[in-house]
């Protein structure tokens, strides 16, 4: 429960409030929800993983995206993070001076800049990410059908993407 009233109390709530409009609420449930569920999961881990690493979300993701393609050009760090490239100039900057990620002028055109993580960096995600996705597990512990949530979740972004 994100506030005072249950997800169903507030479902409840909003269809006798809004019952005389021609509305779709189950659609509106299930993008709310998704809604809720996204902030609720991500509240989590900045909690119990993120924070015991000093790391914000936003910091976390720049430093996964980095990890998974290596060396990568800015701009796509913030199109992958859904973040703006001015977010991730002052993250950059944390994780620079951290000694986590370090930065340079793209070999493919000198007016870029291309993201690596150094020898720590790398070491702080091969210890951080089991830790992230063991909290993963837990939070989709309830959900039946991993792979047909994911699809669902995956259809929905593309939808809207």
């Amino acid at each position: 429960m994100a506030g005072p009233h249950t997800l169903a109390e507030t479902e409840r709530q909003v269809e006798a409030r809004l019952g005389d409009l021609t509305l779709d609420f189950e659609a509106m449930a299930v993008v709310s929800n998704l809604f809720r569920a996204a902030n609720a999961v991500r509240n989590h881990l900045e909690r119990t993983v993120l924070a015991p690493a000093d790391l914000t979300w936003t910091a976390f993701v720049v430093l996964w995206v980095v990890w998974i393609w290596d060396r990568v050009e800015t701009r796509t760090i913030a199109t992958e993070g859904g973040f703006s490239k001015a977010t991730l100039s002052g993250v950059l900057t944390t994780l620079e001076n951290r000694g986590l990620v370090e930065r340079s002028r793209s070999k493919a055109d000198g007016r870029l800049v291309d993201v690596s993580l150094t020898a720590e960096g790398r070491k702080l995600m091969r210890q951080l990410f089991p830790k992230f996705n063991a909290e993963e597990r837990e939070v989709t512990r309830h959900i039946d059908d991993l792979g047909g949530a994911a699809a669902m979740l995956r259809a929905l972004a593309q939808a809207t993407e």
